[in-house]
C-alpha cells in the first residue's frame, strides 16, 4: 500500500495491484462445452514443478508454464482467443472494481479476538478473562448448537472487497491502484473484476 494524491488534492490510501499481461490459455465456447469462458493464467511456473498434465496444456498453446489459473465467464461476441493477452487496459480510472483474494492466516485464536467477544471480568476475582461463557447445553437442547461462535482457525479464506474505485491504470508498468486495501498478504494472487453491486465512488469514499 501507498498513499496518492487526486487531481484536488486529497489524500488516498491505494494499493498497487499488478495486474497481467495474463494470456488467455482456453476459450470455451456455448456449441462445445455448454457456456462461453476464457481462462487466463499468471505468474510463471517452473517447469520442474508443473504437473505432467499441465504441461501438456501449456504445450497446446504455447505458453510457459503458470502459476496462477482462473477462468471468467465471457459474453457471447467478447473477442478474445488463445494466445491473446488481458491486460489493465480492461480497466479505467473511477471504475469500481471487486477485488478476490486469501485473507492472512491468524492461525488458532480465542473468541475475543475471533469473534470480538467482550470478555469477562478483569479483576482478580475473575476466572473468565478471555472465555466465551456459557453456551447453553446443560438442560435443553442437551448439546451445542452448530455454528456456535468458539475458538477455532483464524484467516486463510477467501474474501471479496468490493466497490473498490480505480484510482489510476499505468498500462506501461501493468499496474492498477485501487482506493483502499485488498485481502491477503504483499506478493499474495488476487482476482479483479469489474463490481457487480456497483454504486457510486462518491458513495464508497
Amino acid at each position: 500500500m501507498t498513499q496518492l494524491y487526486d487531481d484536488k488534492g486529497v489524500l488516498h490510501p491505494v494499493t498497487v495491484i499488478q495486474a497481467g499481461p495474463c494470456p488467455v490459455l482456453q476459450k470455451k465456447t456455448v456449441e462445445k462445452d455448454k457456456y462461453a469462458a476464457c481462462q487466463i493464467g499468471f505468474g510463471d511456473r517452473k517447469e520442474k514443478n508443473t504437473p505432467q498434465p499441465m504441461k501438456g496444456h501449456f504445450k497446446k498453446v504455447k505458453s510457459a508454464p503458470k502459476a496462477f489459473i482462473r477462468e471468467f465467464r465471457a459474453d457471447e461476441g467478447e473477442n478474445l482467443n488463445v494466445g491473446d493477452a488481458v491486460t489493465v487496459s480492461r480497466f479505467t480510472a473511477g471504475q469500481l472494481v471487486d477485488v478476490i483474494g486469501i485473507s492472512k492466516g491468524k492461525g488458532f485464536q480465542g473468541v475475543v479476538r475471533r469473534h470480538r467477544f467482550a470478555g469477562g471480568g478483569a479483576a482478580h476475582g475473575s476466572k473468565a478473562h478471555r472465555r466465551p461463557g456459557a453456551i447453553g447445553m446443560r438442560a435443553w437442547p442437551g448439546y451445542i448448537w452448530k455454528n456456535s461462535r468458539m475458538p477455532g482457525h483464524m484467516g486463510d479464506v477467501r474474501i471479496t472487497t468490493q466497490n473498490l474505485p480505480v484510482m489510476q491504470v499505468r498500462e506501461t508498468e501493468n499496474l492498477l491502484l485501487v482506493r483502499g486495501s485488498v485481502p491477503g498478504a504483499n506478493g499474495s494472487y488476487l482476482v479483479v473484476r469489474p463490481a457487480i453491486k456497483k454504486r457510486s465512488a462518491a458513495t464508497k469514499s
